[in-house]
């Protein structure tokens, strides 16, 4: 799913159409930064505290309202002499219907990896784009779904990963990118879109987005070094 509008917000000043990007992951996570930082163009880092909530049931949806949320919270608090192209993302999993977020305690983590344990489930990440394009402001969204089966995950490999407590802070307790992985029994699409952020789509979406003139092979040259 994607789309490309314009934007207009009052009060922004047009940005000289020749003036290079500033890159901005609005995210701090650290999965990532180091998946956007394999693309070879510097950025910055500017987190977004925005409340994530979402009227949607859909999935797909939610994790693209998200994604919005966070790339338009950073969007208003940014110096806009920047120049800035702002990247946001959200993940989540899905189960049968049921949307898995980040657990709250060691208690919530183990009945998530209980419950997608035998299963297959799905875990969509969601991205958006901002940034002013020949005048405009414009935004590019897209979600990209990836289904992973887990086994089973016996008492010996579950108690050492909650100790970890690197469930705690991804969605659906666990990160395929750590120890998570020795539950993955299975995979269907992109590796890097259950880490968190799908590179390989990101990156056809943002040479298409940008004005990039001749060939598109140049698109680096639209950013600040």
């Amino acid at each position: 799913m994607r789309s490309i509008r314009p934007v207009n917000l009052s009060g922004r000043k047009s940005m000289a159409s020749n003036k290079k990007y500033q890159l901005v992951l609005a995210s701090n996570s650290p999965r990532r930064k180091e998946l956007l930082g394999w693309i070879d163009v510097p950025f910055i880092i500017q987190g977004s505290d925005v409340e994530e909530v979402s009227d949607a049931s859909d999935p797909v949806q939610f994790a693209l309202d998200i994604a919005k949320l966070k790339g338009e919270s950073v969007w208003e608090i940014l110096d806009h002499k920047l120049n800035p192209l702002i990247v946001a993302s959200d993940t989540l999993v899905e189960l049968n219907g049921k949307i898995l977020g980040k657990p709250s305690s060691r208690d919530e983590a183990q009945a998530m990896l209980e419950e997608l344990a035998g299963n297959w489930h799905r875990v969509v990440t969601s991205v958006f784009i901002r940034a002013e394009v020949d005048g405009q402001v414009r935004d590019r969204e897209f979600a990209v779904e990836t289904r992973v089966k887990f086994g089973e995950i016996p008492k010996d490999i579950m108690i050492p990963y909650l100790n970890s407590k690197e469930s705690m802070d991804k969605a659906g307790a666990y990160g395929i990118q750590g120890k998570g992985l020795t539950f993955v029994e299975a995979l269907e699409g992109s590796y890097s879109n259950v880490v968190g952020f799908p590179l390989y789509e990101f990156l056809n979406h943002l040479k298409d987005f940008l004005p990039v003139s001749g060939s598109k092979e140049n698109w680096r040259e639209c950013f600040q070094c």
